[in-house]
């Protein structure tokens, strides 16, 4: 594995803890809370946005305008039965999701989702740097690089795995102090 496809998985699991941080809520309206919704629609899964369009008309309702208007009932299933926590209720032409403002309590739960996300995401960089450096070193016993070529690449990936590693301690950061805001 060499040094820039590491990089590129590293930033790859990244850009994956920072879409599971936008389905926390976070008191306000937000789209991608229902990224992870998925509808049975004529017995197939299908995620709630190829189905409707989703939109926040102000800072705590979603309203969702199904494409189909038989598929109202199923979508309304679907967000019920999904973990978000939010109650839809339906006009007979749109799906509205009023976000309640969030409890203390509430928000504890949510920082520690997001902490626990951010954990899965620093264990697939140290996975991704792990696999990285058993390539480096079968390269140095395989007489493909020398041991001070070794050490070098060596260094850049854990260079690498900092800096990445960072990144999602900034997320996770910047998601705490979302949550957290009234």
């Amino acid at each position: 594995m060499k040094l820039d496809e590491a990089e590129s998985k590293m930033q790859h699991t990244v850009e994956a803890t920072q879409r599971a941080f936008n389905t926390i809520r976070t008191g306000r309206a937000n789209a991608s809370l229902l990224d992870k919704v998925q509808v049975e629609y004529y017995g197939t899964p299908t995620g709630l946005k190829s189905l409707a369009n989703i939109s926040t008309p102000d800072a705590s309702t979603i309203l969702i305008q199904p494409y189909d208007k038989g598929s109202l009932n199923i979508v309304e299933k679907a967000i019920s039965l999904s973990d978000i926590g939010i109650t839809p209720s339906n006009d007979g032409s749109v799906i509205r999701l009023n976000i309640p403002p969030l409890t203390s309590d509430r928000r504890k739960e949510f920082v520690k989702m997001a902490a626990k996300y951010a954990e899965e995401g620093r264990v697939g960089i140290r996975n991704i740097r792990r696999d990285a450096l058993d390539s480096i070193r079968k390269q140095e016993k395989a007489a493909e690089v020398s041991e001070d070529e070794s050490r070098d690449q060596q260094d850049k990936l854990q260079k690498l795995t900092n800096k990445y590693t960072a990144r999602i301690d900034d997320l996770l950061t910047e998601k705490e102090k979302d949550i957290t805001t009234v």
